[in-house]
């Protein structure tokens, strides 16, 4: 994959708040609601049915993990300047080399999904711990009230575009609206400012929409070690492949999905066992928070499409903003 050019990595330790807005520096023409696409593998074409029981109340993130003192923590902050559209994982982008021996960045796409994101929320606040979510907007507007349990849990959220699109498949005009959309429902239904992180589709990465992306500013993460969970019914198969890769690789950016079963009932074994192996959690924030386009912020409105919620060490583009002692 192509690098993205990018900007600056300054480790030093001192709180930081998200700063100004991004600019868009392209002016985009008013476009229709995206036709759905076609049904993706794994993936519903609809919200479940009204039986679904009840999401849980929000999932409040605590800092002493009273209740678990063999609780994971996060071991360090790391703020991200967005700026050019910096590329993260080595599956696809070799630049910034972050991580340190045995620091691991817990990623997760396809949500927010009944049962399955509250489980992976408790989970994560067991050990109190931070993740980086890639919600798809559908899903997002289908489910605004878990999206915003994930907003309260002080989790990072990207996004993941409208509908789960294959965007090298599209049009110019269509992959942009994929992304825009995506973004605008995502920040709509969390009620809170989200990050300028994207993540494409099956890692499929769309060269046009690469560079689009450095001129919104908009960071892409593609990952160190795929899970596949996606691939498995049983929990153990989660724990065994992220802990295999992790073995091989040492640390990483590990991709794994809210929205599958598997993966919900593993994590608690798999946040032991990271814990036990001596392994250490980065929660990445960004410098600066998404300005979502307003057109598509009113066409999502306008069509009803949103439920109605409230409102490398040496680089600069990361940089370490809090660190636990050691």
């Amino acid at each position: 994959m192509r690098g993205i050019a990018a900007s600056v990595l300054v480790v030093s330790i001192a709180l930081a708040t998200a700063g100004a807005g991004l600019i868009l520096h392209q002016k985009l023409k008013p476009a229709p609601v995206p036709t759905p696409a076609a049904p993706v593998a794994g993936l519903p074409s609809g919200p479940p049915d009204e039986k679904t029981p009840p999401v849980p109340g929000p999932v409040v993130a605590t800092t002493e993990c009273a209740d678990n003192p063999r609780a994971l923590g996060v071991s360090r902050i790391v703020e991200v300047d967005t700026t050019g559209g910096p590329g993260f994982g080595f599956e696809h982008f070799k630049q910034h080399d972050f991580l340190r021996d045995k620091e691991v960045v817990l990623t997760f796409d396809d949500g927010p999904w009944p049962h399955n994101t509250p489980a992976v929320l408790a989970a994560l606040a067991a050990h109190c711990l931070k993740a980086t979510f890639f919600p798809i907007g559908k899903h997002a507007a289908w489910h605004p009230e878990i999206l915003r349990q994930v907003a309260e849990a002080g989790h990072t959220i990207g996004s993941h575009t409208w509908s789960h699109a294959t965007l090298s498949r599209k049009s110019r005009q269509d992959a942009i609206r994929e992304i825009e959309m995506g973004a605008s429902a995502v920040r709509l239904a969390a009620g809170a400012p989200t990050a300028p992180f994207f993540r494409f589709p099956a890692l499929r990465h769309a060269p046009d929409m690469l560079a689009y992306l450095g001129q919104r500013n908009i960071a892409i993460f593609s990952c160190d070690m795929d899970s596949f969970d996606f691939t498995m019914r049983k929990p153990e198969q989660v724990v065994r492949s992220v802990m295999t890769k992790l073995e091989k690789h040492g640390k990483g950016i590990v991709l794994l999905h809210d929205f599958q079963r598997a993966t919900s009932q593993a994590l608690p074994e798999l946040l032991h066992q990271l814990e036990a192996n001596g392994y250490r959690i980065v929660h990445m924030v960004p410098k600066a928070p998404l300005q979502t386009i307003a057109q598509f912020d009113e066409m999502l409105s306008r069509n009803n499409q949103l439920a109605v919620v409230s409102a490398g060490h040496g680089s600069t583009v990361v940089r370490t903003i809090r660190e636990a002692p050691h």
